[in-house]
């Protein structure tokens, strides 16, 4: 006989593991603070050599390092511990793929605090967060996230380039909504010499952005655009407009409204590119992009992770032909993107 869920044995473990699951994020976050993940690409494999290097006690770094093996960030043997792929790759700063950073984001209050108060935010559906919010105006959470999430952003700003790069030529023009770190505007930068690109989002985030494209060096091709996105005049025309995570942030009325004013910014052929966890029909499937409408309840007023037919009901609405999905590869994102006909 077929085993189904209903036919399963029974275990209390699923229960345990999620009611304890603060541990799992409290351990990394704290790990990521000590620099253990240095000290132990450093080779200081032991107990004690690892509380000297990270100025901790020796309790304290046992436990912390067991239960991190137990969770998969570390492997031990004969009493030494050791680098997992993932932590070598992902969390040992001296890697150039490390993306510690993001707890800095992930784990502040504005991401944790409502989810202690959960029971009340599902009865009312919106977040318990004042104002708007995660979208509240000039939130300084989103200088943190500009500072925090562009390792995580810079793989998939690579192939999103590409999509929305792909038959241009010339000169062009590129506005970036929401810029953020400005990771994705400067990356198609990068790719196109001849593309000049505007960064548009509160003053105080485009500094980090300015800073990146500095960096990048294309400084001299970018350009800013302070202010909400709802109320700056975006000028134009563009050849390209990215809004990239920004639409899953409101609801569907409002993200049209948006796309019709992008549209109207566009030159004829013009393309708009959205960024978004875009999860399967069932809503459940695959596992990161549904589990994101539970980040979006618990901190806007009725942002969600919208389907491909959501999207391109959304983009058809406010005018797009040719709406086209295309997968990232080096991420749980999906690039969807309209043609201003």
């Amino acid at each position: 006989m077929a085993t189904t869920p209903h036919t399963q044995s029974a275990s209390p473990e699923l229960v345990f593991d999620t009611l304890l699951a603060y541990q799992r994020s409290a351990a990394l976050r704290a790990a990521i603070e000590l620099d253990l993940f240095r000290a132990i690409g450093e080779g200081l494999g032991d107990v004690a050599a690892i509380a000297r290097r990270c100025s901790a006690s020796e309790r304290g770094v046992r436990i912390l390092c067991d239960y991190l093996a137990v969770i998969g960030f570390l492997s031990k043997q004969d009493g030494r511990y050791h680098h997992t792929p993932t932590s070598a790759a992902f969390l040992d700063p001296r890697s150039p793929s490390c993306i510690a950073s993001i707890s800095n984001f992930l784990t502040n209050a504005m991401m944790h605090d409502p989810c202690r108060q959960l029971t009340d935010i599902v009865r009312t559906g919106t977040t318990i967060l004042p104002g708007e919010g995660s979208v509240e105006r000039e939130n300084p959470d989103w200088v943190e996230f500009a500072h925090s999430m562009a390792p995580m952003m810079a793989p998939m700003a690579g192939p999103l380039g590409a999509i929305v790069l792909e038959g241009l030529s010339g000169p062009l023009r590129v506005l970036d909504i929401a810029a953020g770190h400005g990771v994705f505007g400067i990356e198609v930068g990068k790719q196109h010499p001849q593309a000049r690109i505007t960064g548009q989002d509160w003053a105080p985030v485009l500094e980090v952005a300015r800073a990146n494209a500095r960096k990048a060096g294309i400084a001299d091709r970018y350009d800013t655009l302070p202010g909400s996105a709802f109320d700056v005049e975006f000028g134009g025309p563009y050849d390209i407009i990215l809004l990239t995570n920004f639409l899953h942030h409101f609801d569907q009325p409002t993200c049209v409204a948006m796309l019709r004013k992008v549209r109207a910014a566009l030159k004829p052929s013009g393309r708009a590119a959205a960024l978004e966890f875009v999860p399967n029909e069932d809503r459940i499937s695959p596992p990161m992009a549904a589990g994101f409408s539970m980040t979006m309840l618990t901190t806007t007023p009725a942002g969600d992770a919208y389907t491909l037919r959501q999207l391109e009901t959304m983009y058809r609405e406010a005018g797009f032909g040719r709406v086209t999905a295309h997968a990232v590869p080096t991420g749980p994102h999906t690039v969807v993107t309209g043609l201003n006909p």
